[in-house]
């Protein structure tokens, strides 16, 4: 839970200020800045120390598959941040996703999830749970009635993910909580794409948030986590599979994703002024297909992305005329945007979609996904708005030149 303000007790900090004070009350001697608990195990001085501390639920001092002091921290800001009880985290953002699916699912229950979601997603529903017995059925998350056609009395639970990987579809996520709570059916949605800055799903009525840590809220391309937010019930049934399943986050990663979320906020602010100025920028380019970012008004799904979101993220995907080998050229010219996998950290990166998932995906399985081979998924970071511009205009310009 958010701590409270100073100034009135019962209204929670400002996301500025959580991100930095937010893990207070976790605070032990003169540090100004957390220290890295680099060790496995923790020392018990009596043997009813060492009792409590073997039986204690999700304990700071143990073992550290169990738990950890860096970890207590960053997930008492996400939490916060979130607007959940509690926050676990994982070595990865997979790792979240899996290990809350297979602490909450057994065989014979049947699961829904969306038609297009991050692929390793897919591939969980679709390949690896079917193998034990789990029942799925796919929905389309732009149609609340493919929602509602997909449900089973023994559905128990569903997956979303808003906005979707890569094509920026928007899952109304109100809609999907209110269909689900009167059912007893759990609601899981990935706010990778968002953070929990532009939009918080738990406030929309969904039970449980997973994050890809690596993502916003490491923000520097240098760590992998995975983060799940929800009720201290929920957190302590996906601990226990956690602990099993052994997706654990190392202290340096704990570290760095702390160190990162101490800028979430100012970075958040850059990247989402950045990216749509770039995307109203690239709807003006004659090379340009066609623009995909919610915060955009020709977004099919705007209305709802403004009224579910606060801000409209890093990612800007978009069509380059003249298919694939222009637009293998346009990767290939760019000088400040990098092309690398991944999202959200301070640099800028660049993606051709299609030459990504050439080797795990047929055309048209990306075609189905929304993948075009034309298709670039960009993350802005926060380099100055008027640079990033001037190299998409001079690798543009080298794309038309066949």
């Amino acid at each position: 839970m958010n701590p409270s303000r100073p100034d009135t007790p019962d209204a929670p900090w400002r996301e500025q200020t959580l991100v930095l004070h937010g893990d207070a009350a976790c605070g032990h001697g003169a540090d100004v800045v957390s220290p890295i608990h680099y060790s496995a195990t923790f020392r018990a001085e009596t043997a009813e120390q060492f009792s409590g501390m073997a039986t204690t639920v999700r304990p700071a001092t143990f073992y550290t598959r169990h738990g950890n002091p860096v970890h207590k921290r960053v997930e008492a800001i996400l939490a916060g941040l979130e607007g959940t009880e509690s926050a676990l985290l994982t070595g990865s953002g997979m790792g979240a996703i899996c290990t809350t699916i297979l602490a909450l699912l057994k065989a014979g229950d049947h699961v829904v999830a969306q038609q297009r979601h991050y692929m390793s997603t897919s591939k969980l529903f679709a390949e690896v749970l079917t193998r034990y017995g789990v029942q799925v059925s796919f929905f389309d998350q732009t149609d609340l009635d493919s929602l509602r056609a997909a449900l089973r009395p023994d559905t128990k639970l569903i997956m979303v993910e808003t906005p979707v990987n890569p094509s920026l579809s928007i899952t109304d996520l109100a809609a999907v909580a209110e269909i689900a709570r009167p059912r007893g059916i759990l609601t899981v949605a990935d706010n990778t794409f968002a953070s929990p800055l532009n939009q918080r799903p738990h406030d929309l009525g969904i039970d449980i948030v997973v994050h890809s840590a690596t993502k916003y809220l490491g923000g520097h391309h240098d760590l992998m986590a995975g983060a799940i937010c929800c009720s201290d019930a929920l957190a302590e049934t996906i601990w226990k599979m956690h602990v099993t399943l052994g997706a654990v986050l190392s202290p340096m990663d704990a570290w760095l994703l702390l160190r990162g979320l101490r800028t979430l906020s100012l970075r958040m602010e850059r990247i989402n002024a950045n990216a749509l100025a770039l995307a109203q920028w690239l709807e003006t380019r004659p090379e340009v297909e066609q623009v995909f970012y919610p915060g955009l008004e020709s977004h099919p799904q705007h209305a709802l992305a403004a009224r579910q979101m606060r801000g409209f993220g890093a990612v800007v995907a978009y069509s380059i005329r003249g298919g694939y080998a222009a637009t293998q050229r346009f990767v290939g010219a760019l000088k400040l945007a990098t092309q690398a996998v991944s999202l959200g950290g301070v640099e800028t990166l660049a993606v051709h979609t299609a030459s990504m998932w050439a080797s795990s995906m047929t055309e048209a399985d990306m075609r189905a996904a929304g993948i075009e081979p034309n298709f670039i998924r960009m993350s802005v970071g926060v380099e100055h708005v008027d640079d990033l511009k001037a190299d998409l205009a001079q690798a543009l310009e080298k794309a038309m030149q066949a």
